[in-house]
């Protein structure tokens, strides 16, 4: 029996998509379209997050050596996103299908507003049998408004759209738990929710072609699957990878999800622009990380309010030591939660299903 996965968000890595030479890699990207029609075709749903934008752009402009390394990425992005999707549509025209450019930047994530608008149009592009196409808007984000690589905007869009599967493809086979290149390395089959120590054996180099590494999946992958979603890294070289990872034929590696998270949680999961932040002592740090049990923020917890906020805002939580815990929506603003601070007998400042705790996940 095949995995029962419904709506899959597929990632496919530059070092996949690419030749050695840095040019685009175009069988490679027929064979795996292929393969995306033939998961279409069982009724699955698929978000394609695709790398391969400024090797496109390197296959149609030659800029001169010394020229301004963000400049340039933005320049042959910009050029190579029209190629890469004209690619993709030539590639899905003979099979009826369509797909759709999805240019999003890591602002997108964080405005609740922004991401209710951005979920709504895949949502109405699912709908219409067309494969929304995601990439970073690579014109626009640089240096700090970047994503980490498109492991992270993949995990976001897979949280976003509550998939069923996020499924990562590399240039490798999956976690090894050695060096790879030695022959006595093994790939890691199944990593539970809870389990932390495979990030010894992973090396933090980066990948020829892409931003990310080994050591940027595996976060991002244990973050993804602390929200409730299946994450598979694997080998996006391997002949009909995408249908064998799904009736587990294919060498690969499985972070089993641990149980669905709400939509506001995932979205807590990676909002960052917090207005304020919330002190809490070591009791109320104890309460709230307490395994199993689900535990609002007290104010009686609460030792300091660095900012103001209102009703609704997004507060970051931390301990004494500075450490971040999570992230919450208050209940009231910062006025009220001062006057109430250490207090026992009060509302919650941040209710738990507004509240998603990053210690929980990895």
């Amino acid at each position: 029996m095949p995995l029962p996965y419904r709506r899959l968000v597929v990632k496919i890595g530059s070092n996949v998509l690419t030749q050695p030479n840095g040019l685009p890699d175009e069988a490679r990207m027929a064979q795996l379209v292929s393969q995306i029609v033939a998961l279409k075709r069982q009724g699955r749903e698929i978000i394609l997050v695709s790398s391969g934008a400024v090797a496109a752009g390197r296959s149609l402009i030659t800029l001169p050596p010394r020229a301004d390394a963000v400049r340039s990425r933005q320049l042959l992005a910009a050029v190579g996103q029209v190629k890469l999707l004209s690619l993709y549509a030539a590639l899905l025209a003979p099979h009826g299908l369509l797909g759709a450019q999805v240019l999003v930047t890591k602002e997108d994530f964080r405005d609740r507003q922004h991401y209710l608008n951005m979920r709504n149009c895949f949502q109405e592009l699912l709908q219409q049998n067309v494969i929304p196409i995601v990439n970073e808007n690579d014109v626009i984000s640089v240096t700090e408004l970047m994503f980490t690589d498109n492991d992270e905007l993949a995990g976001l869009v897979a949280s976003m759209l509550d998939a069923d599967a996020l499924l990562i493809l590399s240039n490798v086979d999956g976690i090894f738990d050695g060096d790879p290149s030695r022959p006595e390395a093994r790939v890691i089959r199944h990593i539970a929710p809870h389990d932390t120590g495979f990030a010894e054996f992973i090396t933090a180099t980066r990948s020829q072609f892409g931003r990310g590494g080994m050591l940027t999946k595996c976060s991002i992958a244990h973050k993804v699957a602390g929200l409730g979603i299946s994450v598979h890294i694997a080998n996006g070289k391997t002949p009909d990878i995408l249908p064998n990872i799904l009736n587990e034929s294919a060498v690969n590696t499985w972070f089993q999800p641990s149980k669905k998270a709400s939509g506001t949680k995932k979205w807590l999961a990676h909002a960052q622009a917090a207005q304020a932040t919330v002190h809490v002592n070591a009791g109320a740090r104890a309460a709230l990380l307490a395994p199993g049990q689900a535990t609002s923020l007290l104010p009686v917890g609460v030792v300091r309010i660095e900012g103001e906020f209102q009703k609704g805002d997004l507060v970051r939580l931390v301990d004494e030591a500075g450490h971040t815990l999570g992230l919450g929506l208050a209940e009231y603003g910062a006025d009220k939660a001062r006057e109430r601070l250490g207090q026992h007998g009060q509302r919650p400042l941040v209710h738990y299903d507004y509240l998603f705790l990053t210690e929980n996940v990895g």
